[in-house]
């Protein structure tokens, strides 16, 4: 009881505390509505936030996309009305006040794809040149264990020392007639 009384007494007091305008128990709703101005809150928006976003996955964002303005407001109140009075470019004004772009203007393509594979294929170009100056000035000649007398020589010793005849490279060697296994 005691406990009860002491928390109630800490909310009313952090009550106090709060702005007069803010929204109690939604953070979000307290820092996105300094940033909406005047805009007219049409819908939920994402996760109950007012905020604005052109997207083709949500396409009706919670805040109109202008604020209101005289031209704007006439349009409203004509709207109201018969639509068959209103001119294409009023229709026009009128979409372009609750949304900045198109869903075709959304879902069209920016080019951007091509400064990427750009950047891209320049990197790799410098990669291989990197790689031709590295191999001509700064790596040695191969050693001469490289060249076919000395990789048969080397043969030739695992298979007189028999190395791994169970399942290497000897196991494969008929020692009977000198020769490989079909």
């Amino acid at each position: 009881m005691a406990l009860r009384l002491i928390n109630n007494a800490v909310l009313r007091q952090l009550a106090a505390q709060l702005p007069k305008n803010a929204q109690i128990g939604s953070v979000a709703g307290i820092h996105t509505l300094d940033k909406i101005g005047k805009r007219e809150i049409v819908g939920f928006g994402w996760n109950g936030t007012a905020c604005y976003a052109d997207r083709v996955d949500y396409p009706l964002p919670a805040v109109r996309f202008r604020e209101p303005n005289n031209e704007i407001n006439a349009l409203r109140a004509k709207e109201q009305g018969d639509w068959k009075k209103l001119s294409h470019q009023e229709i026009k004004a009128l979409y372009r006040a609750s949304f900045c772009q198109t869903i075709a203007e959304v879902q069209a393509g920016t080019g951007e794809w091509k400064l990427h594979l750009g950047v891209g294929l320049l990197f790799t170009a410098a990669a291989i040149w990197v790689a031709v100056l590295m191999n001509l000035f700064v790596y040695d000649e191969l050693p001469v264990t490289f060249d076919e007398e000395h990789q048969k020589a080397q043969l030739k010793r695992i298979i007189d020392l028999e190395i791994n005849p169970v399942t290497g490279l000897t196991s494969k060697w008929d020692y009977e007639n000198n020769k490989w296994k079909n």
